[in-house]
């Protein structure tokens, strides 16, 4: 079996880096999954959603000339109109997990501005830099 942009397959992951995990698929193949290409939310930190030796299931994105194989672990997902219809069936769930959703996108935001509110003071010399 050929590794062909499209297919789904199934594969372990056997090294992360802060860009990606490697993951080996079928014949000893290994391709990549990019840190965007994880999961559907922003990924700050791939270790929170992946460790090695994890089994997951990627869709191939791409196969360039060299043989580097791009993957996706949230393309590999498939959300047909009847599942999110069992979704919708249960909406307290899913107004919690919107609540949910927010408040961790609130939290991540503001670590974010306070991380760049940190770089732009150590650039201007801090708070207490004198002008001159």
């Amino acid at each position: 079996m050929s590794i062909e942009v499209g297919s789904k397959l199934q594969g372990k992951v056997t090294g992360i880096t802060k860009f990606g995990a490697f993951v080996e698929l079928p014949e000893g193949v290994t391709g990549l999954v990019h840190i965007s290409e994880v999961a559907d939310n922003y990924v700050k930190d791939i270790n929170d959603h992946l460790k090695v030796g994890d089994v997951v299931h990627v869709k191939v994105i791409n196969v360039e000339k060299d043989g580097r194989i791009g993957l996706s672990i949230k393309k590999a997902k498939d959300t047909q109109p009847s599942q999110r219809s069992r979704y919708k069936a249960n909406d307290r769930a899913a107004k919690d997990s919107l609540e949910q959703k927010i408040s961790r996108f609130l939290k991540e935001s503001e670590d974010r501005l306070a991380s760049l509110r940190r770089h732009m003071e150590s650039k201007r010399g801090g708070r207490g830099a004198r002008r001159g």
